[in-house]
């Protein structure tokens, strides 16, 4: 079996005359979190909205646990992905356990099946039960955070795709949401790509991280591999902004 998750082959993006992303190369390791970290603008949103399809490469081919993207059956592939993006993205007029649910309902589970696929997440993210029924704008930010990522991994999806969904959270919220997040892929190991711009956060969440500026790769490798020997000044400064 392979060990990559997701290969970019010379994946090109242009939007009118503004090209985004350039002769982009790269292998996702399965099972292990890889965090895109780059500037706004650097390409890596555009990056992750290609592996969605919500969005296709100009030039070049991207191939998900060994097949290439289908443009013509992408609910099939969207079935193998949860998706999380920054501000939660709940659907306001659903309560808490209907926005966590809805995937599985749409798949034709059975309402045990459900119920019991969604305890099991509500509780591995440590989402108090008495906000099941509440509406998204009676939680807190870490709360929605919480229910978003509940619902990216209601249908247990080989890949996770997460767009800076911890990013509009306030420092102490942010250090508990990223403690259930490990928890989470110790529970559930899986292939997970992580877009951040804070190096901090994928210094402490990735397994390997990915540099990306003006479209083009800087560098990747392990973590540590990058916070040991960085290849340029630009790197530098990114790992600069990481406190002990």
């Amino acid at each position: 079996m392979s060990s990559r998750a997701i290969k970019f082959k010379n994946i090109s993006k242009i939007y009118g005359t503004v090209s985004v992303l350039s002769d982009f190369n790269l292998d996702i390791t399965l099972n292990e979190t890889t965090a895109l970290v780059g500037e706004s603008g650097s390409g890596k949103t555009t990056l992750l909205q290609i592996v969605n399809g919500l969005t296709m490469p100009s030039g070049g081919s991207v191939e998900i646990f060994g097949a290439k993207i289908d443009y013509d059956d992408l609910s099939s592939l969207r079935k193998k992905m949860g998706y999380a993006v920054q501000g939660a993205g709940l659907f306001p007029h659903m309560t808490v356990y209907e926005n966590i649910t809805v995937m599985a309902k749409l798949a034709g589970w059975s309402d045990e099946d459900i119920d019991k696929r969604a305890h099991f997440v509500i509780e591995l993210v440590d989402l108090h039960k008495d906000l099941l029924e509440r509406f998204p704008h009676k939680l807190s930010g870490g709360q929605q955070q919480r229910v978003s990522l509940c619902r990216a991994m209601m249908l247990n999806p080989p890949l996770l795709l997460l767009d800076e969904p911890f990013s509009a959270l306030d420092p102490i919220t942010k250090q508990y949401i990223h403690a259930e997040f490990i928890k989470l892929q110790k529970a559930e190991s899986r292939t997970i790509l992580l877009v951040t711009h804070d190096m901090e956060e994928a210094v402490k969440l990735a397994d390997n991280i990915v540099i990306i500026k003006d479209g083009s790769l800087v560098q990747h490798g392990k973590t540590d591999e990058i916070t040991s020997a960085p290849k340029n000044e630009y790197v530098e400064e990114l790992l600069n902004a990481v406190t002990d």
